[in-house]
């Protein structure tokens, strides 16, 4: 693969493809104290970056061949890539999801008037009946990303990113198979031999980096970024990162909550965990950055709408801001309004209430009271426990 063939890319698939913007965020660059500027890939109509690879793989079908039709797995986003476009070119679609796939995506492909099989439980268990179906139906089948026409199509994000910002010291870019990385790394060495590239992965599973670096870390568990939960990464996508690709970081499922969580509230823009990763990965890592220009691609933003609710409130409950109470208060009337007074006038604010008299280890004249409080900050709700002390209440966090 070659800047020509993303050029080559970027003529086929650029009618139908958004061009999403490349801005900088002043906050985060301030929190982050380098130059952090952003590409919104999430923006995309499938919001995801999926569909400019898919759409690429596409247009390059023969006749024959979209007569056919296609197959493709995918925990996700590239299946929602495939599905849309392949309705817009009247080929038949049929897409292999693995078990534990977020139902967004699911119903997100489905719209699309795809044919969805959900099918074995990691994304290789389900790319092995891929392959099968194909053999049996006669379709093509598409790689999520070790295929090169889907690499150069991944590969037109670097080239609007240096066309908007040329002077970026760094992308950081997430990796799964290594279609995204490996198309951005061969633009953007091409272009700027002198900008680094640095990956990045999810702790749970860290399989390119595993790959480049001849480690055996363990691969395991839900990640919030299933999006880039790969086991098998590419043959071809890991000799590129093996050249190309400076580093790779690892991030905790910690830093991946928390950097959706700041881009929902700093940047009102919502991403899945796949597309944190790069915000994710600059805020475990500070220093290595400073200074610097830094380009981060969203990469896409199907996240279900409970988990979004889940990850602002754990973000809420790390900064403080959000407490669970409990306290061993006298069973007698009066006693809760007396703690409920004490945290009003305190400045809290108490979300949940609940006593617990049976299952508990106090005495029979005793009450467990768990309260659920708001309050502004760490300080504030020090300020809280210390006022409870004086008042003879000993509350316990968490």
């Amino acid at each position: 693969m070659t800047l020509a063939d993303i050029r080559a890319a970027e003529a086929t698939i650029s009618d139908s493809i958004l061009l999403t913007g490349c801005n900088k965020s002043r906050t985060l660059s301030e929190i982050c104290s380098c130059d952090i500027w952003i590409k919104s890939e999430n923006l995309q109509f499938t919001s995801t970056f999926k569909e400019r690879g898919a759409l690429n793989r596409l247009h390059a079908l023969s006749p024959e061949e979209r007569q056919r039709g296609v197959v493709a797995m995918s925990a996700g986003n590239h299946a929602q890539g495939v599905a849309y476009h392949a309705k817009r070119l009247g080929i038949p679609a049929t897409i292999l999801m693995p078990i534990g796939t977020p139902m967004v995506k699911i119903e997100n492909t489905r719209r699309h008037s795809a044919e969805v099989i959900i099918s074995g439980q990691t994304l290789e268990d389900a790319g092995r009946f891929a392959r099968e179906l194909c053999k049996t139906r006669g379709m093509t089948f598409i790689h999520p990303y070790d295929d090169r026409l889907i690499m150069a199509g991944q590969g037109t994000i670097a080239l609007e990113m240096l066309a908007a910002v040329p002077d970026l010291d760094v992308l950081v870019v997430p990796i799964g198979g290594g279609g995204l990385i490996s198309g951005v790394a061969v633009a953007a060495k091409s272009l700027k031999p002198d900008v680094k590239i640095v990956g990045v992965q999810a702790q749970l599973y860290p399989s390119m980096y595993n790959a480049v670096r001849n480690e055996h870390l363990p691969m395991r568990g839900d990640t919030l970024a299933e999006g880039i939960a790969v086991k098998a990464p590419g043959e071809i996508t890991r000799q590129i990162v093996r050249e190309l690709v400076d580093d790779i970081v690892l991030v905790t499922e910690d830093q991946l909550e928390r950097a959706v969580a700041m881009l929902i509230s700093i940047e009102k823009t919502v991403v899945e965990g796949a597309g944190a990763a790069g915000l994710a990965a600059v805020l475990a890592t500070p220093d290595r950055l400073a200074g610097q220009k830094v380009g981060l691609i969203l990469s896409g933003g199907n996240i279900d709408t409970r988990l979004i609710a889940s990850v602002l409130t754990r973000e809420l409950a790390r900064e403080g801001r959000l407490t669970q109470l409990t306290l061993d208060i006298a069973d007698r009337a009066g006693q809760l309004a007396a703690v409920s007074a004490l945290l009003a006038e305190a400045g809290a604010n108490i979300i949940e209430v609940s006593h617990q008299r049976t299952f508990s280890a106090l005495p029979a004249k005793a009450t467990l009271l768990e309260l659920v409080i708001e309050t502004r900050d760490r300080a504030h709700l020090a300020d809280i426990l210390a006022k409870l002390a004086a008042a003879g209440l000993v509350a316990r966090c968490g």
